[in-house]
C-alpha cells in the first residue's frame, strides 16, 4: 500500500499498512477512520495559542546512522510558535551531547510532540524540518490533538540556569538508570513508517508500567487511546525506535535507541493493556542538565489502569 499522509488527502488520513494491521487486530478500524479526520496539514488558532505557551517540546527524528531517538528542547514560552498556516518555527537548538544535535541541523523528517502537564494537554505535529538562524522550521503535514488520557499532572517549580550537561554514553543500562525507568510515570516514543515520516508520542502510566526486563531489555503497556495506532503501527513496518525517560525533578534526560517488536501474547500483558511493546536497546546516553526545567511532583493520571 501507498504511504499516503494528509499532504495528499486534506481533510483526513489514509493510514500506512502497519497501521491499518494494528487497527484491524484490534478491532478498532472503524473508530480510526472516524478520528482520522480530526488531522490536518494547517496549524488551527487554538493550536498556535496553545504552542506559544509551551516550555518544552519533545522531537523525534533519526541520526545519520538512520537510529531513532527522541530529544526533549526547552525555551521560555514563545520559543515554539506557529509562523504561518504551515509553518512552525522553534527557537532552540537540543544541547550539546544529545544524539539529535547535529542531525537537525539539516532537512529531514521530524515529528513533535508539545505536552503540556499541568492541563493534560497534548498535540502532535509531523513534517519536515530545515535549519534557521536560531534553531529551525518544521513545515507541517500532520497537525493533531490528543485526549489527556494518562498525563500525569505535574508543573513547573523553577527554571534553573547555567550550568554544561554532562553526558554519560554506554550500550546497556547502568544500576542507577534502571532505578529511574523502575520510578518513571511518564516516556516519550520516537518512530518511523517505512518511508522514514517520523512520529513523536507520549506514554504515561502509573510508575512501574515501564519494566526493566534486562539492562538492554525494557517492556512497557500499550493502553487504549486515540485507536489510530500511529506508534505501532510504525513500529510493525519499522523496527527502529527511540525512548527519552525525564527525570523531571532534576533535569536530567536519558535516551535510548534500539529495536521496538508488539507483543501479542497475552501472557505478558499487564491489567489494561491491549498488547505490549518489548524494546532492545542499542545505545544509552544520559544527560545531567539537559534542561533547566524543574517540576513539581506528579498527579498521576486517574485513568491509569
Amino acid at each position: 500500500m501507498n504511504d499516503i499522509r494528509v499532504r495528499d488527502l486534506p481533510g483526513g488520513v489514509a493510514y500506512h499498512a502497519g497501521e491499518l494491521a494494528v487497527q484491524r487486530r484490534l478491532g478498532q478500524a472503524d473508530t480510526a477512520q472516524r478520528v482520522g479526520r480530526m488531522i490536518r496539514p494547517d496549524i488551527p488558532a487554538a493550536a498556535a495559542q496553545f504552542l506559544a505557551e509551551q516550555p518544552m517540546i519533545v522531537l523525534a527524528a533519526a541520526d545519520d546512522a538512520g537510529r531513532m531517538w527522541a530529544s526533549q528542547l526547552a525555551g521560555a514560552p514563545g520559543f515554539v510558535h506557529a509562523a504561518g498556516e504551515r509553518s512552525i518555527e522553534v527557537e532552540a537548538m537540543p544541547v550539546a551531547g544529545d544524539p539529535l544535535a547535529e542531525s537537525l541541523c539539516g532537512t529531514r523528517h521530524v515529528g513533535m510532540i508539545a505536552l503540556q502537564p499541568q492541563t493534560r494537554r497534548r498535540m502532535r505535529v509531523n513534517g519536515v524540518i530545515a535549519p534557521t538562524a536560531t534553531g529551525l522550521r518544521i513545515d507541517t503535514e500532520q497537525v493533531y490533538s490528543n485526549c489527556p488520557k494518562y498525563i500525569s499532572r505535574r508543573g513547573v517549580e523553577e527554571w534553573v540556569a547555567g550550568g554544561a550537561p554532562e553526558v554519560r554514553r554506554g550500550t546497556e543500562l547502568a544500576a542507577a538508570q534502571q532505578e529511574l525507568i523502575a520510578r518513571a510515570d511518564t516516556f516519550f516514543v520516537a518512530s518511523a513508517d517505512a518511508d522514514g515520516h517520523a512520529d513523536a508520542s507520549h506514554r504515561g502510566g502509573n510508575p512501574g508500567f515501564l519494566q526493566v526486563l534486562s539492562p538492554n531489555r525494557l517492556r512497557w503497556p500499550d493502553y487504549r487511546g486515540n485507536s489510530m495506532f500511529m506508534t505501532l503501527g510504525n513500529i510493525a513496518v519499522d523496527a527502529r525506535c527511540g525512548l527519552l525517560v525525564p527525570d523531571w525533578r532534576t533535569g536530567t534526560t536519558l535516551q535510548l535507541t534500539g529495536t521496538a517488536e508488539i507483543a501479542w501474547d497475552e501472557a505478558v500483558f499487564t491489567p489494561g493493556a491491549q498488547c505490549a511493546i518489548d524494546f532492545t536497546v542499542t545505545e544509552v546516553v544520559e544527560i545531567s542538565g539537559a534542561t533547566p526545567l524543574r517540576w513539581t511532583d506528579p498527579e498521576l493520571s486517574p485513568v491509569n489502569p
